[in-house]
């Protein structure tokens, strides 16, 4: 006997109305497998044919009627960040499908900082377009981005603020520590710390030895306030992600239940019909910036920000690097985690975390910013219990508004003819707090290999009030900023017990790293205008806190004439095919690095590709 028009043969199931009848317009408002069909100039024939393929993943079409909830896995072998993200993936399709909708996971690029060359940050905006683009192009009515290693997050949240559905973030977690002769240690701070100890002597090779087995002893993100740790905190402050999804640590049971929550966030956030340009106001930034000064936060976190807010089309040019220091001029830091203090990101999360530190935080927060849930911040808040640590404990790393860490401007933005577009400091991470107002002569190095040649160097005329400056590792002069700002203290001088110097560059540095270091200048020096280009070893450089000042003592006339020199003498080069400089070198480069080169903007704009933010490319 012959099924009637409206059946099918397998199984009873039944196509969804309409979507083979010719007569009836296929309505892809209606979201599901009708949106975004591939063109075949037949939209009933792509919607059958993909339905074809998908069934040959074994989807019913009763699943397949189901919101779809996309997942983007952004798993690596070469990145132990992300280690746990199969099972982040399994927990958040459980949520999903105990919602009621149907979870697909989908891969995008996999960013490692210490597996990525030249730097991580070269590929965020890769990242951020390959995640824009395949959002777009599936079936997906509301998404899960799933990452965590630094650049990673913030890549995710400009690809999917630009893309514009539904979407929230889940990060992977933070790391445990580890331990050294009965102390605990953890990436990454104490890489770094250790290593200048290992270059000024002070340990053997046998002991660093050791102390590479221990610290990164579990699957996760740098378990210190790093950017990784940053960007997770800020995803909570933006709205983005409920409270414990910033701290609880990547091989927790917790980690897992807060995965299969965020799945069932996205079936509401599409229920809700709520995207991130919703979401995401003037006040959601605002709150991410009082947060990000209040934990001491990683530098990195200004660019990303600033990149993120040029995406969005409402926000855009409405908050600037002047913003982030108003806001920190009148914000403590209150969270007591290494580089700006002495602790992990396992004790904020056993001192209350995200939650606790927004209670604190009230009276500095616009409460009524939206949430992904849909209700307002403050509403939020008063619906979420607080969990109650008594102050007193050993691990209690969250400190009150009325008695911080660092009374305020954990973070600050400098100014002057050595920056006229502005530089950042985490001044709260300063080893020596003198240096926060110091005027001393520049000691320059022309770019990374210009430093590992001569930092080491036993006849370098360097002292110990002298500046540190590092040329040439800027958005385009490296290219991508590494993580080189912070300039090794020379070795003579660290054998000393000299611990940190004043230094400046125009690249990043790294959110678990300290000292009293200048980063992010802008314009960067391989840009014709710039001043950080012609400084000079022997130049009187001066900082000042206080007056938010970053200043090379050089008349105007003899920067001109600097410039017009360096200017005149690249000329030269280029009509010999000699010149090496990449400002120049830039229009004649091929596939991702030249369009790298090409577009990507200035530190204090976010360093994102020009074409990619709200306003799109500029004509010059």
């Amino acid at each position: 006997m012959e099924n009637d028009a409206g059946s099918n043969t397998r199984g009873g199931e039944k196509p969804a109305p309409n979507d083979y009848d010719l007569n009836t317009p296929i309505d892809s408002s209606s979201g599901g497998m009708r949106q975004g069909l591939a063109s075949y100039g037949d939209a009933h024939f792509s919607l059958f044919l993909r339905k074809v393929f998908i069934k040959a993943m074994g989807y019913s079409e009763e699943s397949l009627s189901r919101p779809i909830i996309g997942i983007v896995n952004t798993y690596s072998s070469f990145n132990p960040c992300h280690a746990n993200v199969p099972q982040l993936i399994e927990a958040v399709k459980r949520g999903v499908h105990l919602a009621g909708g149907l979870a697909i996971d989908f891969p995008t690029i996999s960013i490692a900082e210490s597996f990525s060359s030249p730097t991580s940050m070269y590929l965020r905006n890769l990242m951020s377009m390959d995640t824009e683009e395949m959002i777009r192009a599936q079936p997906c009515d509301s998404v899960v981005l799933i990452g965590g290693c630094d650049k990673t997050t913030p890549a995710q949240l400009m690809g999917g603020l630009s893309a514009n559905k539904p979407a929230l973030s889940l990060v992977t977690g933070p790391m445990m520590p580890g331990s050294h002769k009965g102390e605990r240690i953890g990436a990454c701070t104490d890489c770094r710390n250790n290593w200048a100890k290992f270059r000024a002597g002070a340990i053997d090779i046998e002991e660093i030895s050791g102390i590479n087995e221990e610290l990164a002893p579990t699957a996760g993100t740098c378990g210190v306030m790093g950017t990784a740790s940053t960007m997770a905190c800020i995803l909570v402050g933006l709205g983005m992600m409920p409270f414990w999804g910033a701290t609880a640590p990547a091989v927790s049971s917790a980690r897992l239940r807060i995965a299969e929550e965020t799945g069932s966030l996205a079936v509401k956030m599409h229920e809700l019909k709520l995207k991130p340009q919703t979401v995401l106001t003037r006040k959601s930034f605002l709150n991410a910036i009082t947060v990000l000064q209040a934990i001491g936060g990683s530098t990195n976190a200004v660019v990303h920000l600033m990149a993120i807010i040029g995406r969005h089309p409402d926000v855009a040019g409405t908050i600037t690097l002047e913003t982030f220091d108003e806001i920190g001029r009148k914000t403590p830091l209150l969270v007591d985690l290494k580089p700006s203090g002495d602790n992990y990101m396992t004790d904020f999360h056993n001192s209350g975390g995200m939650r606790a530190l927004l209670e604190e935080l009230k009276p500095l927060l616009h409460l009524d910013a939206l949430t992904i849930k849909g209700n307002t911040l403050g509403e939020e808040l008063d619906s979420t219990p607080l969990k109650k640590v008594p102050r007193n404990i050993p691990t209690m790393v969250l400190r009150p508004l009325h008695d911080p860490l660092y009374e305020r401007s954990s973070l600050v933005v400098l100014k002057g003819n050595l920056a006229p577009n502005g530089c950042v400091m985490k001044a709260s991470a300063s080893k020596n707090r003198a240096l926060l107002k110091h005027t001393g002569r520049a000691v320059v190095f022309a770019g990374s290999a210009d430093m590992a040649n001569r930092i080491d160097d036993p006849n370098l005329e360097v002292e110990p009030d002298s500046v540190l400056i590092l040329q040439n590792i800027g958005p385009i002069g490296n290219p991508g900023m590494p993580e080189a700002g912070m300039i090794p203290i020379p070795r003579k001088l660290a054998a000393k017990g000299v611990q940190d110097m004043l230094r400046i560059s125009d690249g990043r540095m790294s959110g678990t790293a300290g000292g009293t270091i200048v980063l992010h200048v802008s314009p960067e020096a391989t840009d014709p205008s710039s001043v950080l280009g012609i400084v000079r070893t022997g130049d009187l450089v001066k900082c000042d806190l206080d007056q938010r000042l970053i200043h090379v003592d050089v008349s105007e006339e003899e920067i001109k004439r600097r410039q017009e020199e360096k200017r005149k003498t690249l000329e030269a080069e280029s009509e010999n095919n000699k010149s090496a400089d990449v400002w120049i070198a830039r229009k004649k480069l091929r596939g991702y690095r030249g369009l790298f080169m090409r577009s990507v903007q200035q530190a204090h704009s976010g360093a994102d590709f020009d074409f990619l933010t709200a306003a799109g490319p500029t004509d010059t």
